[in-house]
């Protein structure tokens, strides 16, 4: 794999990677330095920090690009934030402008990655076992060498059946140690650019987490890529990728970036670790478990817990019968619905279930952190997998999904109303007013009658700034959504 050091680095890159490994890269102060902090800095460490900042705008601008064979022109163009820009000069200024923070929290993990590659790097030359794989990586350093074969298609067999009708979307994740997730992020844009795939990669030294959707034929290759890469082959099967029904229509553009966690649960993988999750029940095992806890007289005394880890927009309109949903917006809200109700785990059996797995991994962990329950198990391939062997099974309603689909639907069951008038209603649309963009459920007769804000005080600041176009625009977690 490629490094991330400059030509002049050497000795003196050690020095100052050991330096930012000991820093705090949470603290904006060091993210984003002030006048005063750069003014203590030597002038190694500025250089280095120039390249981390140079070598994160850049992967930034990387993701942005837009396959050439899905323009009428052979000219490079970069999409983001739903304009076309058609030069370098104007992207960059973009990026500068509207993404500064991005910028810094990747110029942070950059400075971060290079400790750990450093150190890594060590450890490995200790290491003959890991001799062979290091050694043929780093004979295809360039990413190019690590993208399929695709000319034996027209481009049109490539894009075409990108629609919810004929296309499809993969979900998976996969947690192992990536001594590199930089050069991961170049190869994984590289990789969807040249499958015309858009999603959502996320990165990180714990592993990978995505979701893309495109063509079959390009998420067939993509697949064949990922299981045929040393980093992965090892880690991953088949079966670990969840399809649905969908395409690169599902998703606005291709987001690739590199991150402390592939879930954002909010405390650092050194803290909780996926090396020590939950027991894994296959979905048949799990089926059988839940079947148990319903089967008894009283559920409210029993010693089994039914968790549900997801954000409580999406047990809402989907759920296991007997669930314990907690009410949670995000995901790195859990941690703290755990530690506030530690007595009601006490000597439990927790079976946990998420949409596809990777909430569970790392939310077992936590909650096994604890010491508190008797035993905790999750749902191996989570929901996603349940329904493709029990459709009609102990799942009620549909499957949220993190993409403009908003659900998937298994079976007929509706298990949520509308937010108005009530009725059985489970189709989310965004709230009407465009600074909220909060999920609201809102049956078409309360649509027609105006009813499309996810609350009246969102429906009345949105008047106000439509009346004010001048007037600072907003986004909140509104408390009355959904």
């Amino acid at each position: 794999m490629p490094s991330f050091t400059s030509p002049d680095q050497g000795d003196d890159l050690e020095a100052c990677v050991l330096r930012f490994a000991d820093l705090d890269l949470k603290d904006t102060r060091l993210i984003n330095p002030s006048s005063s902090l750069k003014a203590e800095l030597d002038a190694s460490t500025k250089k280095k920090y120039s390249f981390a900042k140079k070598k994160a705008f850049a992967l930034f601008v990387k993701t942005k690009e837009v396959p050439a064979h899905t323009l009428e022109c052979k000219e490079k163009w970069w999409k983001c934030c739903q304009q076309l820009f058609r030069d370098r000069i104007s992207i960059h200024k973009h990026v500068a402008t509207q993404h500064a923070d991005e910028i810094c929290h990747q110029t942070a993990s950059v400075l971060k990655q290079l400790a750990v590659t450093l150190n890594t790097s060590k450890t490995l030359r200790s290491e003959d076992s890991r001799k062979p794989l290091k050694e043929y990586l780093t004979c295809n350093r360039e990413v190019s060498a690590w993208l399929p074969d695709i000319s034996c298609f027209s481009p049109d067999e490539l894009i075409s059946g990108q629609d919810s009708d004929g296309g499809e979307v993969l979900l998976y994740y996969c947690y192992r140690d990536l001594e590199d997730p930089h050069w991961v992020c170049a190869w994984q844009t590289a990789l969807c650019q040249h499958l015309s795939l858009t999603g959502k990669v996320r990165i990180a030294t714990e592993g990978i987490n995505g979701t893309v959707g495109g063509s079959k034929l390009a998420t067939r290759l993509y697949v064949e890529v990922m299981l045929s890469c040393p980093l992965f082959k090892d880690y991953m099967c088949k079966d670990d990728f969840k399809t649905s029904k969908g395409g690169a229509c599902c998703f606005p553009e291709l987001r690739v970036g590199v991150f402390e966690e592939i879930v954002p649960m909010g405390i650092s993988p050194n803290k909780i670790s996926y090396k020590k999750p939950g027991i894994h029940l296959s979905p048949g095992e799990f089926h059988k478990e839940v079947e148990k806890f319903l089967s008894q007289a009283n559920e409210e005394q029993s010693d089994i817990i039914l968790l549900d880890c997801r954000n409580f927009y999406e047990s809402k309109i989907g759920r296991f019968q007997g669930c314990l949903a907690p009410d949670i917006r995000k995901f790195s809200y859990f941690p703290s619905y755990v530690d506030k109700n530690l007595e009601l785990f006490r000597e439990k059996k927790v079976l946990m279930y998420c949409t596809g797995g990777i909430r569970c991994e790392r939310g077992s962990a936590y909650l096994k952190a604890k010491g508190v329950c008797k035993e905790v198990f999750q749902l191996k391939g989570g929901i996603h997998k349940y329904l493709e062997e029990f459709p009609d099974g102990f799942y009620k309603g549909k499957l949220f999904v993190f993409d403009e689909r908003y659900a998937l639907s298994y079976n007929s069951d509706i298990v949520s109303e509308c937010s108005y008038c009530g009725a059985p209603w489970d189709q989310y649309k965004l709230c009407s007013t465009p600074q909220c963009r909060q999920l609201i459920l809102t049956c078409p007769a309360c649509q027609r009658q105006g009813f499309t804000a996810c609350c009246v005080t969102c429906q009345d600041k949105g008047r106000r700034l439509g009346s004010s176009p001048t007037q600072s625009s907003f986004k909140e977690e509104c408390l009355f959504a959904v």
